[in-house]
């Protein structure tokens, strides 16, 4: 028996990723950074929809200054 189908599988090239890492930890930090905004937010007694406005802006105002101190 041989294992020929094995080593077929090592030499093909294999796919890109979805995510480079560098997205990945860019937007993971930027998902903590919003979410961290979004609950200090909530303690200061606002309602829900207000937190979570402050969270999101958070988030999608970090990406591009994360985006160029992360490298």
């Amino acid at each position: 028996m041989t294992t020929d189908n094995n080593q077929d599988h090592r030499t093909q090239p294999s796919e890109a990723p979805f995510l480079t890492l560098h997205t990945a930890v860019v937007l993971l930090t930027a998902a903590a950074i919003g979410g961290c905004i979004g609950v200090l937010t909530l303690f200061t007694h606002v309602p829900l929809a207000a937190a979570v406005i402050a969270g999101l802006t958070a988030t999608g105002a970090s990406i591009p200054v994360l985006r160029s101190l992360i490298r």
